[in-house]
């Protein structure tokens, strides 16, 4: 493999790991529940069901992901936020059960490959009047519920920006891989990780004890708590139709139809031996954030030809069986956002019969012209700094390619 150099870490992170011991901050699962406990002054959680993949999960932080001090702070951090919401959210339905008649109707969600324009293309999506995604600030500190008249100017949009910009403290090229932010839309997984079943979270630390149970786990009781995450966010702030995104939907599509049964599902498309590379180099600089152990030779272990197209089989596998639930999927090329975006857009609206309104199109633009690409550097990737063979990756994916138009990058 090329030599990947290390990310310089800032002078106060080194300083504070030397003078700091990770053991000084032991992460249990018992003391965090207390914890949780005594923060909130709450005590139902909600079910029994998330317990093992949290229990799973804390066991293999403290025996895998080799956590720095400040890595410990932020996972310790992490797992209080999703237990003191957990302990909110089921209060706040307990108080007012009318949150649960709360309709979720047609959400769009967007899935494909990471690194394939999903993230691009719900942050522009969200911008329509019509839509809503859900942003940073109201999935870290949904309680008390956001409410439409403050909902721009919440005091919550100031802390969630400290605490969400402090990975790029730590890791300055994190923002050209992806821009974090308050106010930015957040993938879904951000929502599961409170059912403790979710890709979200190894994806931030090195714990392949839990990415093997997560690998059989039941992924439906993640989307019935994202669910009632929505329900929550909507009740006093009424949206027209969500807008929601992760790639991790892409081989959980059949429990994603059970829980949302109308929904309706973009499916982004781009060459995969490009989606590789810049899976790796992003996986590696988020695991850099709370560990100096990171191995990039065992990062590019975790997402391979063999993963990709895994991945894609899953999805067309479900998609194979949708018999008249078909018109429920729809497809978009990288290439296509990229050359035509707006015609591209269109497309996507028209495919349902949904209004694509002059100012949503206008408010669009306008969010695109301040944010053009590379506003926070360039994310240097390419497929050479994997080692794998060209010829072997083009053959595996040459039928895919091909059913979809999808052009080569590498």
């Amino acid at each position: 493999m090329a030599v990947r150099h290390l990310p310089p870490r800032p002078d106060w992170h080194r300083v504070f790991n030397r003078i700091g011991r990770p053991e000084w901050l032991p992460i249990a699962a018992g003391a965090l529940l207390d914890e949780a406990r005594a923060r909130t002054g709450l005590s139902d959680f909600g079910g029994d069901g998330w317990r093992e993949g949290f229990e799973v999960f804390v066991d293999a932080l403290n025996a895998e992901a080799q956590l720095n001090l400040v890595g410990r702070v932020l996972a310790k951090d992490d797992l209080l936020n999703w237990l003191e919401n957990r302990l909110r959210i089921t209060d706040a339905f307990a108080r007012h059960p009318e949150i649960g008649e709360e309709r979720i109707e047609a959400p769009l969600f967007i899935t494909g490959l990471p690194r394939t324009g999903t993230s691009i293309l719900h942050e522009v999506l969200a911008q329509d009047p019509a839509h809503r995604a859900p942003l940073a600030w109201e999935v870290r500190h949904p309680c008390p519920p956001p409410e439409a008249a403050s909902h721009a100017t919440d005091p919550r949009i100031a802390l969630t920006d400290e605490e969400v910009r402090f990975w790029c403290e730590v890791v300055p090229e994190y923002d050209s891989m992806h821009e974090l932010g308050a106010q930015i839309p957040v993938e879904c997984v951000q929502l599961t990780a409170h059912e403790f079943c979710s890709d979200e979270l190894p994806g931030r630390h090195m714990v392949p004890s839990y990415s093997a149970w997560l690998a059989e786990a039941d992924l439906e009781p993640g989307y019935r708590f994202h669910k009632k995450m929505l329900q929550l966010l909507q009740w006093k702030c009424p949206t027209e139709r969500w807008v929601l995104k992760a790639p991790s939907h892409m081989p959980a599509l059949a429990p994603l139809l059970e829980v949302y049964p109308d929904a309706r599902i973009v499916i982004t498309h781009r060459d995969p031996l490009k989606v590789m590379a810049s899976v790796a180099s992003i996986l590696f600089s988020t695991a850099w954030v709370r560990s100096d152990a990171v191995d990039m030779d065992q990062v590019l272990t975790w997402f391979t030809g063999e993963t990709c197209k895994f991945l894609i089989d899953a999805a067309e596998s479900v998609r194979a069986n949708a018999g008249e639930r078909s018109a429920q999927f729809f497809d978009v090329r990288y290439a296509d956002m990229r050359r035509d975006p707006f015609g591209t857009l269109a497309g996507v609206y028209a495919h349902w019969g949904l209004p694509f309104s002059d100012e949503a199109e206008a408010k669009m633009r306008a969010y695109l012209d301040h944010k053009p690409k590379g506003k926070h550097g360039t994310h240097q990737y390419g497929f050479e700094n994997t080692e794998l063979d060209l010829d072997e990756e083009r053959r595996r994916f040459a039928s895919y390619q091909a059913r979809y138009g999808v052009p080569s990058e590498a």
